[in-house]
Order: C-alpha cells, then structure tokens, then sequence
C-alpha cells in the first residue's frame, strides 16, 4: 500500500508525513511549491531518516497524476489511498483572488479524482475546513450544523465535499473522508519543521511568534467587544501534530471499510480558547512578552467557534491530546531555531 500527499511540503502536509512513517506506511508526495518549499520535505527526511519520494506536479495536470499513478503500480508500489492538501488557503486572498481559488482548489480536486478513477485508486482524505460553517447556529459545530461559508476559500472546500460525496456515490468502491480542521497551531517538538507562511501571517499564532522574534512590532488583536470570557475571539486550538495523526487514522479507516461512503468528520478539541487567553499562555510557557493592540473587528469574524469532536473518537479512534500549552511550547520551539522558517 502507498499512499501519495498532495501539498505534502506544507505545514500539515510535512507533519502528516511524519505520522504516516512512524505508522510504516509508503508514500509519494505531490507539490509544486508555490506556497511551500523544497526545503521541508529535507527536514521531514532528518526526522524519518529516509529519502522522499517526490513530484514537482501541479495537481491541476490530470496526465501528470496519472503518469505517477501507473510508474508507482509498474514498479510494485501502487497507491491505494490519497491524502488531499493541494490548495490556496487564505481567506483574505480567496476574497480579492476568488476565481484563482475556484480554479485551483476546485479545478484540482477534480483533475485528482479524474486520475484517480482512471487508475481505479478509491481513497481519499480530504483537507477540509471549519470555515464550511459560517455562522454557528449553535455551539459547539456539529457535522450536522447548516453549510453556509462566507467567503470564496470556505466555499471551495464546501464545493469541495459536495463533490467528494456525489463521486462517492457514483461507485460503491469510493470511499472519502473531510476532515474539517479548526485552528491548528503548533509544530513537531523536535523544532525540525514547522509553520512558515509567505509574507505576513495571516494566521494569529505564526503572527505571535514573528512578534516574539521582533520581527513584528506588535500583535493585532482585532475586537476586544465580542461576547466571550475577555471580549476578544474564542477558537479552537489543537496542535498539528494530534491534527497529522487524525490523518493517518482515516488511512487506515478507509482501507479497511469495504462499502463507499463520504463523511465529514470535525477535527478540534471541543474547548475553546480566547485570543487573550492564547497570548497569556504563549508568555508563560515561551518567557517573551507579546506587545498588542486593540483593532476593530474583521468583517465576517464570529465571536466563538469550538467543535464537537465526538464523531471522529467513534469513527476513527481520535481524539486530541496535547494542550495549548503544547502548542506555545513547541510552535515557538520551531519558530526560534528557525527565526527565517526554511529559508
């Protein structure tokens, strides 16, 4: 059994590969780099210890795919299982650039399930998103909470699912998992890989670690009005590293299921935390104090978003285990031995 990552060089994508070797699993990885480096694949080797196989492919070139998918099967290796990463990720940019979002996110899933039913590889792991939601209804999110994203990033990986589950349906052999993340944060505690954006983050905790570096002046901390604990915005935290291990769990999920299906699976730690409470925690496991400043609030920002993470204990056998304590320790861990990430 191999299973090929797509977007296996990004922040997930490198930890999941870690995962998928101390489980013993074969794998090829699929990335053409452009929000990723070449750079992370070679530190996820000095963790493993072993060479990566991988294609500079753009998951939009079906006949590149395909090639891959008959060399492995020729050569003894075919892949049975697809894990799914390939895809522009920002909801700011999905807003100013939300037809190269559509192109790219959409356009390559289905060039990916294109080659994958021409190949007769039935699996997949699909990186979804909380942001599927919108607006809660009711906390905490459940799978069976309304779909309704706000932005053309969320509507990519709403679109996403919908196909995912149609082409589950056209063949009893399909079988897919989204795994719909909250907010992952964090980094492998060897400090070897890690979170490194393009620019600035627009993710809050690689931005608390810039700021811990000097590398930032300060922390925006958008709204300090909301209805929560402090005021400020309260999300769901969970560390990568629980996050890549949901991976590879689904893995073996789908390989010993025998019917198709599609399921949508939250991924999170059912606790919510605050913006405040994050920065708190960052300073007392880090020792670095956090300058902020109050901005107003983004539009389209929900006060609290938190998961029910209970369909993922009974389906998969997952549930997270590290604490936000964890994550501080170990995403500024990274960050300070690689104040410039891979480059």
């Amino acid at each position: 059994m191999t299973i090929l990552v797509t977007g296996g060089a990004g922040f997930i994508g490198t930890h999941t590969l870690v995962e998928l070797d101390a489980a013993d699993h074969s794998f090829v990885v699929v990335d053409n780099f452009s929000n990723s480096s070449q750079k992370a694949l070679t530190a996820v080797e000095k963790i493993t210890n072993k060479p990566i196989c991988f294609f500079d492919v753009d998951v939009r070139n079906e006949e590149a795919l395909q090639q891959i998918f008959e060399n492995q099967a020729a050569a003894g290796r075919p892949i049975t299982t697809v894990i799914h990463f390939a895809a522009l990720k920002s909801v700011s940019e999905s807003v100013s650039h939300a037809v190269r979002y559509y192109d790219n996110n959409i356009g390559g899933l289905l060039k990916l399930l294109g080659a994958m039913t021409k190949s007769n590889v039935n699996n997949i792991v699909f990186s979804s998103s909380a942001t599927v939601y919108g607006d809660p209804e009711a906390l905490p999110f459940e799978e069976n909470h309304p779909v309704r994203p706000k932005n053309p990033y969320g509507h990519t990986k709403a679109m996403a699912e919908q196909i995912l589950d149609d082409w589950a349906k056209q063949d009893k052999k399909n079988k897919a998992i989204a795994l719909r993340y909250f907010n992952p944060i964090g980094a492998h505690p060897s400090g070897i890989i890690g979170e490194d954006p393009n620019g600035v983050p627009n993710n809050i905790f690689p931005y608390i670690t810039r700021v811990a570096l000097g590398h930032l002046p300060w922390l925006n901390i958008f709204g300090n009005d909301y209805s929560t604990v402090d005021g400020t915005g309260v999300r769901d935290y969970l560390h990568v590293v629980d996050l890549a291990k949901a991976h590879e769990l689904s893995v073996r999920y789908l390989e010993k299921s025998s019917e198709g299906f599609f399921k949508a699976v939250n991924l999170g730690t059912g606790t919510g935390t605050s913006v405040f409470q994050l920065v708190q925690s960052f300073e007392l496991q880090c020792g670095v104090s956090i300058p902020y400043q109050i901005a107003t609030r983004r539009n389209g920002d929900v006060s609290s978003a938190w998961a029910n993470p209970q369909l993922a204990k009974n389906l998969i056998g997952w549930t997270a285990k590290l604490s936000i304590a964890d994550m501080c320790r170990d995403g500024w861990n990274w960050q300070y031995k690689n104040p410039r990430g891979y480059n």
